[in-house]
């Protein structure tokens, strides 16, 4: 027990003091999530709204892929990214093997279908409720597209933070693609392992504080936007 108290202490003063190492590793994670999220919006967002709005053969084929990817086991995802990336795969050429750019690659491709799927889902039960009133009225497709996105505002918030919340607490992905090397690709969860493998529990025990405290920042931000959508909505 002095040993698990005397690591919580430990572990609260280097948040406290602004430890330089923990600041690097906290700014390198949320760097390279963000960056990866911001991306995975960039292409999932219309992606989702394209496919809910749309008919066209092999669209369920595509929802299908999508939904399935949603489940990716991280540890494959960094395999084929490191495959990819490494001196004799397809790419190797670009050189960012072990660097942030191949952590971000790997988080894109694990967030990018949630983002994407989940946006489908919801665009296309608003579709489904009021494709026969724009119809009615002639609405142009962009308008269309438009009313849908404010609409689903809050729903599409949280779909945001689910991605936020699946990219911050990875792992198997960013650990095998990016080496946890320190100061390059050294992250939270990287670090979480080493320093707990090693048996210093401090710093491991420190990020997994603020690590743990994020993600219940997020959850309470999704409930939050969640309980807010559905009030407004039983408003109307």
């Amino acid at each position: 027990m002095d040993i698990y108290w005397t690591s919580i202490t430990t572990a609260i003063n280097l948040i406290f003091t602004l430890d330089n190492k923990l600041l690097e590793i906290l700014l390198l994670s949320f760097k390279v999530t963000s960056i990866a999220l911001l991306i995975s919006c960039v292409i999932g967002l219309p992606v989702g709204t394209f496919l809910a709005t749309q008919r066209f053969k092999g669209r369920a084929f595509i929802l299908g892929i999508i939904n399935s990817l949603m489940a990716l086991p991280p540890v494959v995802v960094g395999l084929f990214v490191y495959i990819n990336l490494s001196r004799t795969g397809p790419l190797g050429w670009l050189g960012i093997l072990y660097t942030p750019t191949a952590m971000i690659i790997a988080q894109v491709i694990l967030i990018l279908p949630i983002i994407s799927g989940l946006t489908a889902q919801v665009i296309e039960d608003l579709h489904e409720n009021y494709k026969d009133l724009f119809l009615s009225l002639v609405t142009p497709k962009t308008q269309t597209i438009k009313v849908y996105l404010i609409d689903a505002r809050y729903s599409l918030i949280t779909i945001v933070l689910a991605g936020l919340a699946k990219g911050i607490s990875e792992v198997g992905a960013v650990i095998i693609v990016g080496g946890n090397i320190d100061h390059l690709t050294r992250v939270m969860t990287t670090t979480i392992t080493m320093e707990t493998s090693k048996g210093e529990l401090s710093l491991a025990l420190a990020i997994g504080i603020i690590l743990l405290f994020t993600s219940i920042i997020i959850n309470l931000i999704v409930a939050y936007n969640k309980y807010f959508y559905r009030d407004k909505y039983y408003d109307r």
